[in-house]
């Protein structure tokens, strides 16, 4: 090998813009806060927020009147309770603000006889008055003719912190490929590096792997980091493969870095690709399934949200795996969909970049 053709290699322009890269993220202390830090107080934060409770306790409020404290003190001797005697005004004013789920008016009459107040839109609210009104029929005297038996369903996979880690990882791979590809490419574009790159012998190629290779050496531990975060504190559920997980990282990366691209090919300043960024996301915050099931929307609007959202079908596939232990064949419709995703991308990011 001659001097020339070893010098080419030790300094290859893709390891270099992976190790610059590197260098980059590694000097932002708040780069690495974000990337790493944060996702682990979102999982404490709603782990903690909605742990599983052996007892719900509802907020009961009793309007005044002359049975009122015999009433409120029945409520109290069942723990899942928490009730207490208010005038009227006050007591409507709680239900209507949201400090308490259920309105109880007792009739002055004989025999005995409640009017419910509740919310309707709160699931709570409706809860709450099917147990009450269940407690005051008991203690009425009223006799189930048919025996039941309650069970607590509280095994890893059916709580919410299970739900929750597939869709933080997917928001981390969201975030990621567009921060980190398309915010760093209108950086650069702005301070003036992409045209100096440009006048190199570097290849279009070598730059944009450069991005995509040094974000997934980021990626791989934020996504190991939390899962495994989660295991040890929240004892979270794993049904499958951790192979099958790696694979939907490695396509979740690719199609959220080629949206970056896209994002970032044109912009010409930060607040334009902050902009874009905010409303590519935006959308997928909301509509995804992060948080909570895409099954909450209306039925007609479920298939566009899969469908019109590159971050859905990763989720529903990181659900599927993680808590199903779905395999390879189960997850084709949804690897299809990012990798359809993945490569529009790309091919339109790649048509429309601008150096300058």
């Amino acid at each position: 090998m001659n001097p020339r053709e070893a010098h080419l290699r030790r300094y290859h322009p893709l390891a270099q813009l992976v190790a610059a890269r590197c260098r980059e993220f590694i000097r932002e202390p708040d780069a690495v806060f974000w990337v790493y830090v944060f996702p682990l107080f979102l999982v404490v934060a709603l782990g903690v927020a909605f742990r599983n409770r052996t007892i719900e306790s509802f907020r009961v409020v009793v309007e005044q009147g002359p049975r009122s404290a015999a009433i409120v003190s029945a409520l109290r001797a069942d723990p899942h309770f928490r009730a207490r005697v208010c005038d009227g005004p006050e007591c409507r004013l709680a239900l209507r603000t949201g400090k308490a789920d259920l309105l109880v008016v007792p009739a002055a009459t004989l025999p005995p006889q409640y009017d419910y107040y509740l919310d309707p839109t709160r699931t709570e609210s409706v809860l709450a008055r099917n147990a009450v009104d269940d407690f005051l029929q008991r203690r009425a005297g009223r006799r189930d003719v048919v025996a039941t038996r309650d069970y607590q369903l509280t095994e890893p996979g059916g709580r919410y912190i299970d739900f929750l880690i597939p869709g933080l990882v997917g928001m981390g791979l969201m975030g990621g490929g567009l921060w980190g590809v398309g915010f760093a490419v209108v950086d650069m574009r702005i301070r003036k590096l992409l045209k100096r790159y440009r006048a190199t012998p570097m290849r279009r190629s070598h730059f944009l792997a450069g991005l995509i290779l040094s974000r997934l050496l980021f990626t791989v531990p934020e996504v190991g980091l939390l899962i495994v975060f989660a295991r040890l504190f929240f004892h979270s559920a794993f049904a499958g493969s951790y192979l099958m997980v790696a694979m939907l990282v490695l396509v979740g990366s690719l199609q959220f870095s080629g949206l970056g691209l896209l994002v970032a090919s044109r912009a010409q300043t930060i607040e334009t690709v902050i902009g874009l960024m905010n409303a590519v996301m935006l959308p997928m915050w909301i509509g995804s399934g992060i948080f909570f099931s895409i099954e909450r929307f209306p039925a007609v609007l479920q298939p566009v949200l899969y469908y019109a959202l590159p971050l859905t079908p990763l989720i529903d596939a990181l659900r599927r795996v993680m808590l199903e232990g779905a395999g390879l064949m189960a997850l084709g419709p949804a690897l299809a969909i990012c990798s359809l995703w993945a490569a529009a991308s790309f091919a339109l990011g790649l048509r429309w970049f601008r150096w300058g």
